[in-house]
């Protein structure tokens, strides 16, 4: 983006950041034991680098580590593209080694149990682009690929139209969805999907439609039938020749600029993840504008949060989790991972997740019961940026930094209640 359109784009964001709030519609809010804290409050969580993690095969390498989940048990599902080991990112092409399978089932110490995936069947096709993974409460395996045509397709294959559905042991189940379809916002569509969670108290599949698309689609988890879409607070999602551009304006044409850039962000730019917490709010990871939408299950906007406006790498809010408790939410950005308080949707501060490599890790984010964090590794290169890596990060929970009271403190209300 021009700088003369930064500038209009971070004045708005400002001023919506702040009245983001007033959004809100009131809503029941989870009732919690203990607060999470407010900006300036200290109180954070801390984590440390597992160098161990995860203990890949020998006889294996991992390519890009494209998404992480977590199960009830706490293992640690990784997805990878075996495919990324000859057409790697910034890495010399791998001609040599063995790929691992895309599907890799870790314990909660990073041991290997099991790895499967990448191979189609009749009426499936496995993705040419594998983006997305999540293991559902019912024991169910999710994944999703994002080709589109010539973009984002190392295997030339059709294009990635379908959501496949998996037991634990790799057996398929049900297809979302038909492969080599062209997607629009007028059909049901994927195109360029990117992430998906199962929300238990509805038995709904959410998919961030993503690429392409510009929406979260809504199925049932058992039937795999459509059953609603929502864009950007609560709008109805255009294709993409329909969006509204970000207006090419002098920074001293403010008003034009900025009316220009609201239109624009009336809209999703990719968004990246979607997960969706214990008393049924949907967090929308919207990459492309850099920030967090908040929803109701049924598609109610109710407030937002923008990250790293002031970041030099482009790659913001690409992915979120929860912390245990559900206190905090993480925000995978570049190259720091975002700690916001998850009710006021406050920053309130973030660490490093590896700013000397190329693609630090953060594509997508978990945790896992005892709070520590999951982070694939978008790169080939490993954590000291010359071996290879293992695809995967994970980042050990270390307790949480001291905590004074308010005032000094910023405090916000919880734009939730």
């Amino acid at each position: 983006m021009p700088r003369a359109h930064r500038i209009g784009f971070i004045l708005l964001v400002n001023l919506l950041t702040g009245m983001s709030p007033r959004f809100a519609q009131p809503i029941s809010a989870q009732v919690e034991s203990m607060q999470a804290p407010h900006i300036g409050e200290g109180g954070l969580p801390q984590f440390q680098v597992d160098p161990s993690f995860p203990k890949l095969p020998s006889k294996w390498r991992m390519g890009f580590g494209s998404a992480v989940a977590i199960d009830d048990k706490d293992h640690v599902w990784i997805l990878s593209r075996p495919r990324g080991l000859a057409h790697p990112r910034s890495a010399a092409p791998d001609l040599t080694s063995t790929p691992a399978p895309p599907v890799i089932e870790f314990d909660n110490d990073g041991n290997f149990i099991q790895g499967w995936g990448g191979e189609g069947g009749q009426g499936y096709q496995w993705p040419s682009n594998e983006h997305s993974i999540t293991v559902d409460y019912k024991g169910f395996v999710w994944i999703v690929g994002n080709a589109d045509g010539k973009k984002d397709n190392p295997a030339n294959l059709p294009n990635d139209n379908q959501i496949l559905k998996y037991t634990k042991d790799g057996k398929f189940v049900m297809a979302i969805g038909m492969s080599g379809q062209v997607g629009s916002n007028s059909t049901e569509v994927l195109r360029g999907a990117s992430g998906l969670r199962v929300y238990p108290k509805t038995n709904e599949l959410f998919v961030s439609d993503g690429y392409g698309n510009s929406r979260v689609m809504v199925y049932d988890a058992d039937t795999g039938k459509f059953k609603r879409m929502f864009g950007a607070y609560g709008n109805k999602p255009l294709d993409i020749d329909m969006r509204p551009p970000v207006p090419q304006v002098s920074a001293t044409e403010l008003c034009p600029m900025l009316c220009g850039v609201w239109s624009a962000l009336q809209q999703f730019a990719v968004p990246h993840d979607v997960i969706i917490s214990s008393d049924g709010l949907v967090y929308v990871s919207d990459r492309g504008n850099k920030r967090i939408q908040a929803f109701t299950v049924e598609g109610k906007f109710i407030a937002e949060q923008f990250v790293g406006l002031d970041s030099k790498y482009p790659l913001q809010a690409r992915s979120a989790a929860f912390s245990p408790d559900e206190r905090f939410l993480y925000v995978g950005g570049t190259p720091v991972t975002y700690i916001l308080n998850r009710k006021t949707l406050e920053v309130l501060g973030s660490f490093d997740i590896g700013a000397s490599q190329a693609h630090p890790p953060g594509h997508q984010i978990a945790t896992d019961h005892k709070g520590n964090i999951y982070e694939v590794q978008a790169d080939l290169t490993g954590a000291d940026g010359k071996s290879g890596g293992a695809g995967a990060y994970k980042f050990l929970f270390k307790g949480y930094s001291p905590r004074s009271t308010c005032p000094p403190c910023q405090s916000t209300r919880n734009v939730f209640e």
